[in-house]
């Protein structure tokens, strides 16, 4: 028979009712979201023993003491095992549900009851939605409504409906029809002998469908949790996926609770409505023996009295009582903005969101993190519920996904790479290195490759690609699972020096844990290796435009990851946020490093000290020390700072009028200097290598390559060389050694008047083609301004190149130990320093500081690697 494309035209219909029908979903979407709200706020409120005693009253109402006390005593386990918040989740989104299915599904029935042509119509409907798998509802569920409670809700609206559509025609067409023409013959109206006649006879088993919907609510919570719903579904799903024993049981045990509680209660409930019921309970009581307290149940208005005080008790604790205390805010950039976090469960995805759940609370937002099945977070970010993902692997793993949203995305780069995916086989398995190497061997491993999640992009590259290119397809099976799953696998058959082949990826901690071999994809079958991005819905940047720039400049390397991953491993399940803060612990300054804020970073231990800072009028000299003034007032400090030409510098330190300056050009150009006052100076460390001083001209002038080529030309350059500060050790050099070696001492006069000066005659040289000789020094910026030509020293008469070091008072490593610790450790490369250099002049006269901010907004944690507190 010919195909029929009945998938394609279901999914067309779906597109079309999404781009027609968008405003009836929405406000669908809106009405249920706000219902789960309101009621999620009114259960979660209370104290958790409150609120069980609220439930436990209501029990002892319904069923007596004995049900009372059992429900205070499940409800007070729930609390114990940390399912609480979850479970009130789950009864949130029962009683949503619940509400929302009797109400469409009891006037169906009745409609039905009352109509042969209605029931015929709907027995059939009723069959689909009863039988159809409910996994398929979530399929048009997020596409309709995205992810989170809302398809959650209608999935199980509709899972729900058909037994309690079925069991309310059942009640009133099982009412007797003489009852039903008895009242018609005295004259009753339909309506009447509906609402009088059929529905209280047919109220036992109208209840017991309520009854039914609320359990099939209940099966339903797994499923919501892989959507986002949150909850104890939450809390099984992502046990599922771990494998995770504990957390399995303690979620079921809690739905287990739930379900008795509603079950009991609904049935109760039934009887106390029912005038049949009531007549029962009646001669139950009558007959009972034993101790009647027991059998005692409040009245009604009692039960109620109970139920008002503990709910106002509960009130007054909420209103006076002390909010939980969350991390502490050290920038209030967020004020209080909710930001949603969704993540994949796999370990640098939980380590990764966790991290910045951590960063964001610290930084004064509400982030709600959220774990989700790996289609199901791509289409609720491509749907906007889902603000930004931490655990992308592009371009090759996660490439179908990426393809169908990318214009719903926006990629703020990648944090971690490259990564690679691979098969791996245990050391002891011989023979096997390569793919190639399992071609034949399937019996080794009896026809199995054990995989990961069926909608990990790897998984999807084995099928498609890897098997089929190694002809391992018809040998091999794939088996789909779980990453938790996986592991489980690989460490029984580990213990068991069993052949077990698994899909990895790099970086990943069974490799330390297991000696493995990566078998080798000779083929590049996997393709080139990944990059970890972070991805955030369309227009997240827009709304959000700090946090985009923080995670834009997000790194970490492998050894920050492995750490903060087994520290979430050593916290234990359901800790992760005590893992963070646990390698936060031993990682000072991430916080500030990851997300930068001015002021925000954490104090030096002499925070308050005042240190006095020298400077030369040079470009390196005045970038590093406002780059300092800046990294030492973010640490508490007050530092001063002051200009002075060489000699009052080295004369002012040694008196210990300065404490330290930056700009030492040693072992050369400041000698003279050092000599005289070392004994009162300390030598911190070089923070720049390399230098040399130099004299330059512009290139278009010809003939000139070194000093030498000076002799005879004194004309041309109209005798002078355009020096710079005349204290300056550059300039006794050039005049004591430098001119007089090679005979240009008689013919070149030099002027000085200062670094500004000679790059201000430099310019105007420059711009009219001028020739001009200048003193020069490297690194300097003039070099990637103007094409000049450094002349060569062949006679060595500028002696060897220059260290750029920090010079203190001897008294400075004493009286700021932690400054002096931090300047011995400090060094800047030459791409820094002329980067550094370039932001200050493209800011413009008297901005220094503006151009030292900006560069470094630029290098993120640049306070932590200059002053990292520990």
């Amino acid at each position: 028979m010919p195909r029929l494309d009945i998938g394609k035209w279901i999914d067309s219909g779906i597109t079309w009712l999404r781009e027609n029908l968008d405003w009836l979903f929405d406000f669908i979407a809106k009405v249920v979201d706000g219902m789960y709200e309101g009621v999620h706020d009114v259960l979660s409120a209370p104290e958790p023993l409150l609120f069980a005693g609220i439930l436990a009253v209501i029990a002892w109402w319904l069923r007596g003491l004995v049900a009372g006390v059992v429900a205070f005593a499940g409800f007070a386990l729930i609390d114990s095992i940390q399912q609480w918040d979850e479970a009130m989740e789950t009864l949130s989104l029962v009683l949503v549900a619940g509400f929302i299915t009797i109400v469409m599904a009891v006037p169906l029935g009745i409609w039905a009851a009352r109509s042969r042509t209605v029931s015929t119509m709907l027995r059939p409907v009723l069959d689909f939605m009863q039988t159809m798998p409910a996994f398929v509802y979530l399929i048009p569920g997020i596409f309709f409504f995205g992810v989170g409670v809302v398809p959650g809700a209608i999935a199980t609206i509709v899972f729900a409906m058909p037994p309690s559509v079925r069991m309310t025609e059942l009640g009133i067409r099982q009412v007797d029809e003489e009852l039903v023409e008895a009242a018609e013959a005295f004259g009753t109206s339909p309506r009447r002998t509906l609402v009088r006649v059929q529905l209280p006879l047919a109220l036992p088993t109208i209840m017991a469908g309520v009854n039914q919907a609320i359990m099939l609510a209940l099966s339903m919570v797994v499923i919501s949790g892989m959507v986002g719903g949150g909850g104890l579904g939450s809390s099984v799903f992502e046990a599922i996926s771990s494998v995770d024993v504990a957390l399995g049981f303690e979620g079921g045990l809690a739905v287990v609770i739930l379900a008795m509680y509603l079950d009991r209660m609904t049935g109760a409930l039934g009887e106390r409505v029912s005038p049949l019921g009531r007549r029962a309970i009646a001669k139950r009581n009558a007959a009972a023996s034993g101790l009647k307290v027991l059998q005692w149940r409040p009245a009604t208005s009692l039960a109620t009295v109970g139920v008002v005080v503990l709910a106002l008790v509960a009130g007054g604790m909420n209103v006076f009582g002390e909010d939980e205390k969350g991390p502490e805010v050290t920038a209030d950039v967020g004020k209080g903005r909710s930001l949603n976090i969704g993540y994949i469960n796999w370990d640098e995805g939980v380590a990764s969101t966790y991290l910045w759940k951590e960063v964001l609370e610290q930084r004064g937002f509400k982030p709600k993190v959220q774990s989700y099945e790996v289609g199901a977070l791509y289409t609720g970010m491509a749907a906007g519920d889902i603000d930004v993902q931490t655990n992308s692997w592009l371009p090759v793993t996660h490439e179908s996904y990426w393809k169908n949203y990318r214009d719903k995305l926006d990629d703020l780069g990648s944090w971690y790479g490259p990564t690679s995916l691979e098969v791996a086989v245990p050391s002891y398995v011989k023979g096997v290195k390569t793919l190639e190497d399992l071609k034949g061997k399937g019996g080794t491993f009896k026809g199995k490759i054990i995989g990961i999640e069926p909608g990990a992009g790897e998984m999807k590259l084995m099928k498609d690609k890897v098997l089929p290119g190694y002809g391992l397809d018809k040998e091999y099976k794939l088996v789909s699972g779980s990453t938790a799953g996986m592991l489980s696998q690989l460490e029984r058959s580990y213990a068991k020096r069993e052949p077990v082949a698994v899909t990895l990826w790099s970086p990943h901690w069974a490799y330390s844990k297991y000696d493995l071999t990566k078998l080798k994809d000779t083929k590049g079958a996997f393709g080139s290796g990944d990059r970890l991005h972070m991805l955030a819905r369309k227009g997240f940047a827009q709304k959000e435009p700090q946090v985009a720039e923080w995670m834009k400049g997000f790194k970490l390397d492998e050894k920050q990851l492995t750490t903060l991953e087994q520290a979430i491993q050593d916290a234990g399940k359901g800790n992760q946020q005590q893992g963070v803060r646990a390698w936060l612990e031993k990682n000072p300054g991430m916080i500030d490093k990851i997300a930068p804020v001015a002021g925000a970073e954490a104090k030096g231990k002499q925070a308050g000290a005042a240190p006095r800072i020298g400077y030369f009028p040079w470009d390196e000299d005045i970038a590093t020390t406002y780059l300092w003034k800046n990294v030492l007032e973010r640490r508490g400090y007050k530092p001063s700072i002051k200009q002075y030409d060489v000699g009052s510098m080295f004369t002012g330190m040694a008196a210990g009028q300065i404490d330290v300056e930056f700009d030492g050009w040693l072992p050369v150009a400041q000698k003279q200097y050092w000599d005289k006052y070392k004994h009162n100076l300390v030598d911190i460390g070089a923070w720049y290598d390399k230098t040399s001083l130099e004299l330059a001209v512009p290139s278009y002038v010809k003939d000139v390559k070194s000093l030498a080529d000076l002799k005879g030309k004194g004309d041309r350059f109209k005798g002078k060389i355009v020096g710079i500060e005349p204290g300056t050790g550059q300039m006794k050099l050039l005049k004591d050694k430098v001119l007089p070696a090679y005979g240009l001492d008689g013919e070149y006069e030099v002027t000085s008047a200062g670094s500004p000066a000679m790059l201000a005659e430099l310019e105007r040289s420059y711009k009219k083609r001028e020739p001009i000789i200048a003193v020069l020094w490297t690194p300097h910026w003039a070099y990637s301004k103007y094409e000049l030509t450094k002349l060569a020293d062949p006679k060595k008469a500028f002696g060897e190149n220059n260290e750029i070091r920090s010079l203190g008072h001897k008294s400075f490593p004493k009286k700021y130990p932690e400054f002096y610790g931090w300047l011995k450790e400090w060094h800047m490369t030459e791409k820094e320093l002329a980067g550094l250099e370039a932001s200050i002049q493209d800011a413009g006269k008297g901005k220094i500081e503006e151009g030292v901010q900006k560069w470094m907004d630029a290098h993120p944690g640049i306070v932590d690697k200059m002053a990292p507190v520990k």
